[in-house]
């Protein structure tokens, strides 16, 4: 089953929608609220964690700087009702869990991108 690490700007209705469907979540918040993203990426790497974020800042570390991990979730709604967003991760999981592993995904309300992460290298 896929492991997640969520940002400390991912909510926790999110976090707990996660749990409560049987997925290993860390919840950043829990451990170090001052993570840095470099920090943050080092952790999802080492334990094979797909990392969730709200912080459009992975897409760089990603692309330009080259730094994989085992995917990420970069969660892009507008309006940041946490409902929506809970609505889109369910989605997300339920229609392609097996594409996120090793992909780069950004969900908007009305779509979803998957990026492979070997086209980073």
């Amino acid at each position: 089953m896929i492991k997640f690490i969520a940002d400390v700007n991912i909510e926790k209705q999110i976090v707990d929608y996660l749990h409560d469907s049987g997925y290993d979540v860390k919840w950043m918040p829990d451990y170090n609220c001052k993570i840095s993203d470099e920090e943050l990426i080092k952790i999802a790497r080492r334990e094979k964690r797909i990392l969730i974020t709200n912080d459009k800042d992975f897409g760089d570390i990603t692309f330009l700087q080259r730094r994989l991990s085992a995917g990420i979730i970069l969660i892009r709604v507008k309006e940041q009702k946490v409902l929506d967003k809970v609505k889109i991760i369910k989605k997300l999981l339920e229609k392609h869990e097996d594409r996120i592993q090793q992909h780069f995904v950004v969900l908007t309300k009305d779509k979803m991108r998957f990026i492979l992460m070997e086209d980073v290298k």
